[in-house]
């Protein structure tokens, strides 16, 4: 059995986050230098419009790079690529993720379902880590307690 980890704790993936951020980097950079060294037929506007693109790119990579989920004593807090989702613990109903999926799967009580892309399948080890103690924390804080 997977020991409960301690509130709040916050689930993110990692080589995600290092992926994203360093070609952000290099890609901010890179248009940053081909601004400066292009051509002289491109004006001024067609540079800043060269590095305003680059941010743009960055822009993106940054949102792919803060997913995480982060559960506290209240519930859970899904933050996806362009949404955030907050969660109480009544409303989760259970974390699943097959072999081969990219992220769990958290099914609600209302009968949907939303991705987490803080826990990354491709982390194999660290995703069923994550995926353990997430789903030791809905087992505990989500379901009724038994009767006696």
């Amino acid at each position: 059995m997977t020991d409960i980890p301690g509130l709040p704790v916050v689930w993110r993936p990692r080589t995600t986050r290092v992926v994203a951020y360093a070609t952000a980097g290099v890609i901010v950079l890179g248009m940053v230098l081909l601004a400066v060294v292009v051509a002289p037929q491109f004006k001024v506007f067609d540079r800043i419009l060269m590095v305003g693109f680059g941010l743009f790119l960055g822009w993106v990579l940054h949102m792919f790079a803060r997913c995480r989920v982060v559960a506290d004593r209240t519930g859970v807090t899904i933050v996806n690529a362009f949404r955030t989702r907050r969660l109480e613990w009544a409303e989760v109903v259970d974390v699943s993720m097959s072999r081969g999926e990219p992220w769990p799967t958290v099914d609600l009580a209302d009968g949907t379902s939303i991705g987490a892309m803080g826990i990354n399948g491709t982390e194999r080890v660290l995703a069923a880590r994550q995926l353990d103690e997430l789903q030791a924390l809905v087992h505990r804080h989500g379901e009724a307690p038994d009767p006696i």
